[in-house]
């Protein structure tokens, strides 16, 4: 018995926020964590204060399933191990045409910056590491930075919010301490903020990022 793979055409799903200030306005691009959906990330988004002069996406990821045998309640996985390679390149090329599409609908984005929570952390470092789009920043919680991301191309990103809750076990202090080392190594303008939480982006990490946007945008 033989396994291949085949190339075929699907349909991702997305999330927009125009800004309420007229003009040019950078882009904050949300990715979601295991067993959530684009409303969750949208949702985080929206609680960082001054974020209403962003444009705003957050996108699901393409593995979609029901949170339970009974329930109605669609959420997504980013990926898993089986064809690993494979589906980190498709997930790229489905951000970049997500920036894309924004930009062609409503403007070039001066600068873009993407935010991950627990699962979507790797997708925001790999998104970042890959975007053609100017990079302002990563902003990421709860999950470790990709390993096989190496320090000249984590070094293409300016600066980096990395939040870890003090009582989550699900990205252990070691694991933190390493990310920040490696990003630190990397010459990145690295935040490494710790607060009394457990695995979840509340209003602490949501005022932090709020000062990440402050410093960085475009």
């Amino acid at each position: 018995m033989l396994t291949r793979q085949i190339r075929v055409a699907t349909h991702g799903r997305y999330l927009f926020a125009p800004a309420s200030s007229a003009g040019p306005a950078s882009l904050l691009v949300g990715f979601h964590g295991y067993m959530e959906s684009a409303e969750d990330q949208m949702a985080r988004l929206r609680s960082i204060p001054g974020v209403g002069s962003w444009r705003l996406a957050s996108i699901q990821a393409l593995n979609r399933f029901y949170r339970g045998r009974r329930s109605q309640d669609v959420v997504a996985s980013w990926m898993t191990r089986q064809d690993r390679e494979l589906a980190i390149a498709d997930n790229q090329a489905y951000v970049a045409a997500v920036i894309t599409e924004i930009e062609q609908a409503s403007g070039t984005a001066p600068g873009v910056v993407f935010a991950g929570f627990s699962q979507g952390v790797a997708m925001a470092f790999r998104a970042a590491c890959a975007s053609t789009a100017p990079v302002l920043g990563v902003m990421a919680l709860g999950s470790d930075v990709p390993p096989e991301l190496e320090a000249p191309v984590l070094g293409r990103i300016p600066a980096v919010l990395l939040g870890r809750g003090l009582s989550d076990d699900l990205y252990p202090l070691a694991q933190w301490d390493a990310d920040r080392a490696r990003l630190l190594d990397a010459g990145v303008d690295t935040d490494g903020f710790a607060f009394d939480a457990g695995h979840e982006w509340n209003d602490t990490f949501s005022r932090r990022a709020g000062e990440l946007l402050t410093r960085v945008r475009a």
